[in-house]
């Protein structure tokens, strides 16, 4: 392999293993180099002007994650995929699913699936987390507001989904019932929530 070509895999593998066309370019990998490694099999295309590494197809759950994240900047993971990364469900994901606030735009986004789930500005914006993966930032909703999420939708992820969220995070060491209560209040559904929590912590 050529020096440019090796250059421009270094680049790419600082970047965590997946850059934009025109990252690439403003890092000086020229165009001519960015496909002939696609042509070579070095560089795999993922979405329109996204490609990653191929020596990454080994983590297929972080590289949607973070895929999601570039192509969907003002998306939030949530629900069943922000579950899976906290450890609070038993369920795989076959999707990315993706909190956008109610008056944006829906994401463009070709592969990996991603459901979006439209939430209120107010439910929106409260509990995000940027979480750094494969040297990229990520904003997922944290534990306690995604078991909440979880109860306000649970007409599509399912009533038993939540409950197993709320009984998996209450047996987390630093779990707060108050906190969930707060999301709760925060999201509308602390009528829904209040008998099932005070169950599961008497």
């Amino acid at each position: 392999m050529d020096t440019a070509k090796s250059k421009a895999i270094e680049i790419i593998r600082r970047q965590g293993g997946i850059i934009r066309t025109r990252e690439a370019l403003g890092q000086g990998i020229h165009r001519r180099t960015l496909y002939g490694l696609r042509e070579e099999g070095a560089l795999i295309p993922t979405a329109r002007g996204l490609y990653q590494l191929a020596e990454l197809e080994n983590f297929p759950t972080e590289i949607d994650l973070v895929n999601v994240a570039k192509l969907a900047p003002h998306g939030v993971i949530c629900l069943v995929s922000a579950l899976a990364f906290h450890g609070l469900t038993t369920q795989i994901p076959h999707e990315i699913w993706l909190a956008v606030e109610r008056k944006a735009r829906r994401p463009k986004v070709a592969y990996p699936p991603v459901r979006a789930v439209f939430y209120p500005a107010t439910c929106f914006r409260e509990g995000i987390e940027n979480h750094r993966i494969m040297e990229q930032e990520v904003r997922i909703y944290n534990a306690p507001k995604t078991v909440i999420d979880c109860f306000r939708w649970r007409n599509t992820v399912g009533l038993d989904v939540a409950l197993e969220a709320a009984r998996s995070y209450l047996k987390q060491r630093g779990a707060s019932p108050s906190t969930l209560m707060e999301y709760a209040k925060l999201c509308k559904v602390e009528r829904l929530v209040t008998p099932y929590l005070e169950a599961m912590v008497s």
